[in-house]
């Protein structure tokens, strides 16, 4: 008889209040956890499942009283049906190409993270990042991790995505581009990629983290139909009337992706 040590026991811990980053006024709470150990990848592919998002070591849910803004969501692949808007993106970009690369920062990506995040963030914690930061983001990982980073024809770095590996499907972590070309909805494109990598390889779900309907930055997840959302530990589909009634009126029209 083999001896199995006693599994780790897994603890979650709860995150004081602080302000929301995605709906003005509000207070944000958290609760965590560490994925550590031999099984890290089958422990971040439960919580997954679960609603949790990756940073770092971490994976974290709101908990926030009284506020059940952010909807796990997460897009099924085989019954995946682009828009024409989302065509119109596809074929924008058509002569990027996608390269898969290792998680391990680059001061080449570090500078288009850079000029990202003083565009579009520039009042927020991150657009004060040092290379050492942004390196943690991308290497300090206990999972499959990887980034896909869009070139085009000179290759020049114009997009990267940072994502994980799941048991059933690909996680977007974040991405970023070059804010001189808003205008092609990198961002997205970035998930377009993602949804004909995971079909290539025959994972069932990209997930996208969050959607907000409340907020600017994050409602655009919305635009990827059919999508699943998590709704009282049940995945099912986000219906039209639940985007029509709690959307703004502009929100289908953000293209970046933030987590």
């Amino acid at each position: 008889m083999t001896y199995k040590p006693p599994r780790r026991p897994q603890f979650f811990y709860t995150t004081a209040p602080l302000p929301c980053p995605y709906v003005p006024g509000r207070t944000e709470r958290k609760v965590v956890t560490e994925i550590v150990g031999p099984d890290a990848e089958p422990l971040h592919d439960r919580l997954s499942r679960a609603g949790f998002r990756r940073s770092h070591n971490i994976a974290y849910a709101p908990v926030c009283p009284a506020c059940q803004a952010c909807v796990p969501i997460r897009i099924p692949v085989d019954t995946f049906q682009p828009s024409r808007t989302l065509r119109k993106i596809a074929k924008l970009n058509a002569g990027l190409e996608g390269y898969r690369v290792p998680a391990r920062a680059t001061a080449e990506q570090f500078q288009v993270f850079q000029r990202y995040q003083q565009a579009r963030h520039g009042d927020g914690d991150m657009a004060s990042m040092s290379f050492y930061d942004y390196r943690a983001m991308v290497e300090d990982t206990p999972i499959e991790t990887f980034i896909v980073e869009f070139r085009d024809e000179q290759d020049r770095l114009l997009a990267a995505c940072l994502a994980d590996k799941l048991g059933d499907g690909l996680s977007a972590v974040y991405s970023y581009f070059l804010p001189a070309l808003d205008k092609r909805s990198l961002g997205t494109y970035a998930v377009l990629w993602l949804i004909e990598r995971a079909r290539a390889l025959r994972l069932p779900y990209v997930y996208l983290g969050y959607w907000v309907p409340e907020s600017r930055k994050m409602a655009y997840k919305a635009r990827f139909r059919p999508s699943e959302i998590l709704v009282n530990g049940t995945w099912r589909v986000l219906t039209d009337a639940e985007i029509s009634g709690r959307m703004p009126a502009d929100g289908m029209m953000m293209t970046e992706m933030v987590d």
